[in-house]
């Protein structure tokens, strides 16, 4: 998958688990979480199904990401809290 096929996948799967999450971050964080999510789900897409599910721009992709980026979200959120 191209920089900008990632970036852009990351804006719409990172804004998708900000807004499913009720988390308000700015857009550029919304970019790194989408693609650190995107990497993440692709990784456990491909462990458990044996081929990666984020392909380029199509809606597995996204769905598959956005999942990637709550689930990177969630962790963030857990280590925040842990901090403290």
């Amino acid at each position: 998958m191209g920089w900008i096929t990632s970036i852009i996948i990351g804006l719409i799967a990172g804004m998708l688990a900000s807004w499913l999450l009720k988390k308000e971050h700015k857009w550029y964080i919304n970019i790194l979480i989408g693609i650190v999510g995107s990497i993440l789900a692709n990784l456990i897409t491909n462990i458990l199904f044996k081929t990666p599910m984020v392909t380029g721009f199509n809606l597995t992709s996204i769905l598959v990401s956005t999942i990637g980026a709550v689930l990177v979200l969630l962790i963030y959120g857990w280590w925040v809290s842990r901090r403290k």
